[in-house]
């Protein structure tokens, strides 16, 4: 036995032979800089819950939702509906966690520095954007910024080192031979870190949409009993299996709106402010409205970005206080043709003066949804309810403020995105079932959904069934404000196996035809008739 061979360095247990390359060496850094991030996002959701600050996650969300191009919104919502928050939240997540897997990279064969200063972009990037929205104060922004970035760099520090990766003092880069007890360390941290993130962001996030306590389902002021209330006629529903119920449940009512996360307003100190081109400004607290005679209507209201098919649109019973008569406490000036209505988190809306004066129908400040208290993703405190018109220009949830001003003047949050400055609900139908490619057998077979035309009501609905039309059984409607149930019952054995094409049409009570000219939601909602096709087995 040779002196070399006795001098030979033995393997550590579990090490990988020399030449052999470690095929997760080169995944250690991206990830390291991924779950960086994660951390970053985690324990800023974190302490911006704690600190009752703004969610950088979500400030990022709502720049990019301000400065979206025209048409954005009718594209996101098309394809993603009431997850379109969800999805866009989830994006910005992947954008970041991808731009960090790169600057892990960076930080083993460049620069750590320039990595760390990445770390720091992110974070400064979203401090700017927690400053435009009202609830923000700079120092906390500032704290929830730093903790994002610090936990950002020192994450992705931590599973550098215990990945073995690193530069040499010749500035070349190197990657240790780890035994293998060391690559299941590093998964096993890594892994620890994901889910401490995860688990950082779901608490924070839920501190955030938690609010005060007095907010959401136990208001301060006890409401009392409305001078007017709504009731639902003999015959205003139609009982049919797949049928769209008359009076939608909040927890099935959609939500469309610009808000990642939901204001939080405390009903103790929010107060609703109406100025601008009024005889003397008004500051009404939540009691104050409360005094005030209330009453009850049921209202359809609807998004502009609902397709033609599409459900955004409910009915839904609302009680609360007419409009007008906090209106009148003011005083508005004859020369205010506008409206603006401004929710606590900075969204605004204006409608024509003409439209909430017009005594034909009753524009509200809704305190209560279905009978119970306005729910907090529908806009609690007190949230604006105008027959007739898109939610894009009336529909002001959490609101703050009522301000006159001019058409001329203020546009509204969507009118710059390319969206009409007008925005009355078009007459609209929907076939709920069957539903589109369904096959159905030989026999009787209910055709029924829903129509509206909000607040011209309506007065007939026809079915056509491979280009025959026929009249369709009417619900009893609530109001012209509401929609109504309609049904056909189709004798599919008559026309025979195969397919078949299912059109509706509704007649509004001015005795306008909905058009079957198709459009698309913008500018000013969708046209076109609802079309299906199904198969007769």
């Amino acid at each position: 036995m040779s002196d070399t061979t006795l001098s030979r360095p033995r393997p550590k247990a579990g090490a990988r032979p020399a030449g052999v390359s470690d095929p997760w060496a080169r995944l250690r850094p991206p990830i390291a800089g991924a779950l960086g991030a994660l951390a970053g996002i985690g324990l800023s959701e974190l302490v911006a819950g704690f600190l009752g600050a703004p969610s950088l996650l979500a400030a990022i969300g709502e720049f990019v939702i301000d400065h979206q191009p025209p048409g954005a919104k009718d594209f996101v919502v098309g394809l993603f509906g009431t997850n379109d928050k969800l999805a866009l939240e989830s994006l910005i997540v992947l954008a970041a966690v991808g731009v960090a897997a790169l600057l892990g990279i960076l930080a083993v064969r460049r620069s750590f520095a320039g990595a760390a200063a990445g770390f720091g972009a992110f974070a400064l990037a979203g401090f700017l954007a927690t400053l435009a929205m009202p609830s923000a104060t700079p120092t906390t922004s500032m704290i929830v910024a730093l903790v994002a970035g610090f936990a950002g760099i020192q994450v992705m520090s931590f599973l550098l080192r215990t990945a073995g990766a690193g530069r040499s003092a010749s500035g070349a880069p190197v990657a240790a031979v780890m035994p293998d007890w060391s690559r299941r360390g590093f998964l096993i941290r890594a892994g620890a870190i994901a889910v401490a993130s995860a688990a950082a962001g779901l608490v924070g996030r839920r501190l955030l949409e938690g609010g005060v306590a007095t907010v959401g389902n136990a208001p301060a002021t006890t409401l009392p009993r409305p001078v007017q209330v709504a009731t639902i006629p003999a015959g205003a529903e139609i009982k049919q299996d797949g049928l769209t119920p008359l009076v939608m449940p909040n927890e099935s009512f959609y939500r469309i709106d610009t808000a990642l996360i939901t204001p939080s307003a405390d009903v103790t100190s929010w107060r609703l402010r109406v100025h601008g081109m009024v005889d003397h400004e008004v500051s009404l607290s939540y009691a104050d409205l409360a005094e005030l005679p209330l009453i009850e209507q049921y209202v359809t209201i609807a998004c502009v970005s609902n397709e033609v098919g599409g459900n955004l649109v409910g009915n839904a019973k609302w009680t609360g206080v007419k409009l007008r008569d906090v209106l009148a406490m003011a005083g508005v000036q004859s020369g205010a043709t506008q409206l603006v209505g401004r929710s606590v988190d900075g969204w605004t809306a204006g409608m024509p003066t003409s439209w909430v004066m017009d005594p034909g129908r009753e524009p509200m400040i809704a305190l209560k949804m279905n009978d119970g208290p306005l729910p907090r993703n529908h806009g609690f405190p007190a949230r604006l309810i105008v027959p007739g018109l898109y939610g894009y220009v009336s529909a002001t949830k959490w609101l703050g403020e009522l301000e006159l001003t001019t058409l001329e003047a203020f546009d509204g949050y969507w009118i710059p995105l390319g969206w009409s400055k007008l925005g009355p609900i078009l007459t609209q139908s929907r076939i709920d079932t069957p539903s589109s490619g369904q096959s159905v057998a030989a026999g009787r077979v209910p055709i029924a959904g829903i129509a509206w035309a909000p607040d011209r009501g309506i007065k007939r609905v026809e079915v056509a069934i491979d280009g025959a039309w026929q009249d369709a059984q009417l619900s009893t409607p609530i109001s012209n404000a509401t929609w109504v149930q309609w049904l056909v019952a189709w004798d599919a054995a008559a026309s025979g196996p195969g397919d078949h094409l299912i059109e509706v049409r509704a007649t509004d009570g001015t005795g306008s035809v909905q058009t079957s000219d198709v459009s698309p939601p913008a500018p000013d909602g969708a046209r076109g008739h609802h079309t299906i096709r199904v198969r007769v087995s």
